[in-house]
């Protein structure tokens, strides 16, 4: 069976539009561009493959590049399968008509490649906006691209628009774990529904009863308590990190982080949500979901706490966007160009490579089991993102770790400078929950939104 934590491929067929003319005397005979003849063709041919060759070793995100086919009327479509498919097609404008290009962008989602200077000229150069995309009107007029859609020269303005098809890829019918009744902060299972009908998110529930059974199961399991005995010796001495809780506390967490495991792998899931993670699987675990979540996060997995669907099809999106683990947090009001972000759930590798430091505390609302306070990088770019409760508007913004904070309130806690319009971002906050990650991926995130018909303002 293949590993739980492989993602989708992104699969991408590269076509090459032309048409080659020959001389007529006294008339114009061809319209603009570089691929006159089969010597032309032949080297442009070359030079795409090399390109995609590149552009495949540059990728941070899994995806396959088809083989390049060549195709210069509508009829040379229906020979090439791999069209129907694919995830993407990656259309390169060379020539060849409109019927042509409108057949290709109507069957599969595109992006149009035209060169400018980076190779010979190529033809929707000059008419992929007016033709293409307007259908000489004023207005875009078919709904298959946008302004979006089309890229001149540049292949790190392709790659971005690959990953974010990517992320919107694996976020669209994900599979999440849900232990206990899933909703969605101050909307209730109106988030649920949302989350299905906008991303049909898959939602697998486990209740409490069952939790129970499955975690008195364990303990009763010698082998199983003495692997989770071990991992949290393993994790304690790790470098960075410092015990300010009981241990008891941990061990129960590498217990209780077993044990979501296995419900994820029984699932084959790759994230898992718990609803009421504070009083009520207290007494169950004899510690706190926060470790457990943060560890899953670690690995590569999604784990939130709270099932709230609000903000959960956030956090998907920007986890397979970035490649990293995303910090779902509880907002402040904006001051001063500062916002604080806390939660007792953050993951410690929050660039998807190395550790954090982190004190291991407790719970701040329980005082109670073990939640990492995670020392968030100073100074490190993070995007933030904002989701609404009507899954209509989403807002993001960039901003800068400026201090973890040693604040009365959730432990995990990160002052951050918000570089945008703190005052229009008062005005425009949504829903409660917000999800971060390390990077700037506001492009890919609205790129993504665009597709689904969610707007996106960044702020």
């Amino acid at each position: 069976m293949a590993s739980k934590l492989q993602r989708g491929i992104l699969k991408i067929k590269p076509v090459l539009t032309y048409h080659l003319y020959h001389w007529k005397e006294a008339t114009s005979w061809r319209p603009w561009g570089g691929i006159q003849d089969k010597d032309d063709l032949a080297e442009e041919i070359r030079r795409i493959k090399e390109e995609l060759r590149d552009l495949s070793s540059r990728a941070d995100f899994p995806l396959k590049i088809l083989p390049l086919s060549c195709i210069e009327k509508i009829g040379d479509i229906s020979e090439i399968g791999e069209i129907g498919s694919s995830d993407v097609v990656l259309i390169y404008a060379a020539g060849g008509g409109e019927d042509l290009l409108r057949s290709l962008i109507s069957r599969v989602p595109s992006i149009i490649f035209v060169r400018h200077r980076s190779g010979p000229l190529y033809l929707w150069y000059e008419i992929v906006h007016p033709v293409l995309l307007r259908r000489r009107t004023d207005m875009i007029s078919q709904p298959w691209i946008s302004y979006d859609d089309v890229v001149v020269d540049d292949y790190a303005e392709v790659l971005w628009r690959l990953r974010a098809l990517y992320g919107l890829k694996n976020t669209i019918g994900a599979r999440i774990v849900s232990i206990g009744k899933p909703g969605g902060w101050g909307v209730g299972n109106k988030a649920v529904s949302l989350a299905h009908l906008r991303w049909n998110i898959d939602v697998k529930m486990i209740s409490y009863d069952e939790l129970s059974k499955r975690i008195r199961k364990a303990r009763k399991d010698e082998d199983y308590v003495t692997q989770a005995q071990c991992r949290a010796a393993e994790y304690l001495k790790q470098e960075g990190i410092s015990l300010k809780t009981d241990k008891k506390f941990v061990v129960n967490a590498f217990l209780l982080y077993q044990v979501f495991k296995d419900l994820l792998n029984e699932f084959e899931a790759r994230a898992i949500t718990i609803s009421e993670c504070m009083s009520t699987v207290m007494p169950i675990a004899e510690t706190t979901a926060c470790l457990p979540l943060s560890l899953l996060n670690d690995e590569g997995y999604m784990a939130f706490c709270e099932s709230d669907f609000v903000v959960i099809p956030a956090g998907i999106l920007l986890h397979y966007i970035s490649g990293k683990p995303v910090f779902l947090n509880d907002p402040t009001y904006p001051h001063d160009g500062i916002v604080t972000l806390a939660h007792c759930t953050a993951p410690r590798k929050m660039d998807g490579k190395n550790y954090e430091a982190a004190e291991i505390v407790t719970h701040f609302e329980s005082d109670y089991g073990a939640a990492p306070k995670v020392n968030f990088r100073k100074g490190q770019e993070v995007t933030v993102i904002i989701p609404d409760f009507s899954e209509e508007k989403w807002i993001g913004f960039k901003g800068e770790v400026m201090e973890s904070t040693h604040l009365p309130i959730c432990r995990s806690q990160v002052d951050i400078k918000i570089k945008g319009d703190w005052k229009m971002l008062i005005k425009e906050m949504r829903g409660f929950h917000w999800v971060m990650a390390y990077g700037d991926y506001l492009e890919e995130i609205g790129y993504a939104l665009s597709k689904i018909g969610i707007k996106w303002k960044v702020v």
